[in-house]
């Protein structure tokens, strides 16, 4: 059975996750995640995506992508940088074969209702795998940048960040106090079953907009409530 095409919308943020092969590790040391970090941010200029969200944990990575004017972006960054890995790993260990899965896993997410808890979901992933007690502590995430303001080319910051506050230390705190706040569980089924299934992240009125956008029928389950603001 032929797998569904991939829908990729231009300057519309989209939910990734790609998994090393059979679940495999994929990054062992500060090198290992040092060296995929600088691809992302290569590749990010070269095509003119822009990076909302990351997090890069030992056997998989969270990423969310805004591929800009062009769609077809999204997928030339995820191929680059998961071919230069690819080869990275194998010249480092003399091996063979694929490093990842078949194909990325991708879910179109509503920049107003759902991005803020896509990337929270994305950010605690090293509190949830019982890696850390505080997601600002794991330095292969985009978290620390919007909550201790450390630099990080990788991360662009979204307008729903930064109208969380006046000055950065306003922003900051607000963020970080949404991401620890307690996050409902309809709210990390929701997004797990998207990114599943390649639906949208969003409610039914997003669904419809896509559709009429593309003239298209998209198959997606209610999305239950919409997101808590950032207060």
């Amino acid at each position: 059975m032929p797998r569904s095409a991939r829908i990729i919308l231009p300057h519309t943020p989209h939910h990734i996750v790609q998994r090393g092969h059979n679940r495999q590790t994929v990054f062992v040391s500060d090198d290992d995640y040092n060296y995929y970090r600088q691809n992302l941010i290569e590749f990010k200029h070269e095509f003119n995506c822009r990076i909302y969200a990351y997090c890069l944990m030992t056997n998989h990575v969270h990423l969310i992508i805004d591929p800009g004017d062009k769609p077809e972006s999204l997928s030339m960054l995820m191929k680059r940088v998961a071919g230069r890995q690819t080869r990275y790993v194998n010249k480092l260990e003399k091996r063979t074969g694929s490093l990842w899965e078949g194909r990325f896993k991708s879910s179109i997410v509503s920049s107003q209702e759902y991005l803020p808890a896509c990337s929270r979901y994305i950010e605690l992933n090293p509190m949830r795998a019982g890696m850390v007690g505080d997601p600002a502590e794991y330095q292969w995430s985009s978290y620390a940048a919007k909550v201790i303001g450390i630099r990080d080319p990788v991360v662009d910051f979204h307008p729903s960040y930064l109208s969380q506050g006046d000055s950065r230390k306003e922003r900051q705190k607000a963020y970080a106090e949404y991401v620890l706040d307690t996050v409902p569980e309809y709210e990390i089924k929701l997004i797990r079953d998207a990114l599943q299934r390649g639906q949208l992240t969003g409610s039914e009125r997003f669904r419809t907009e896509i559709e009429k956008k593309l003239g298209i029928r998209l198959s997606n389950k209610k999305p239950g409530r919409p997101r808590k603001k950032i207060k």
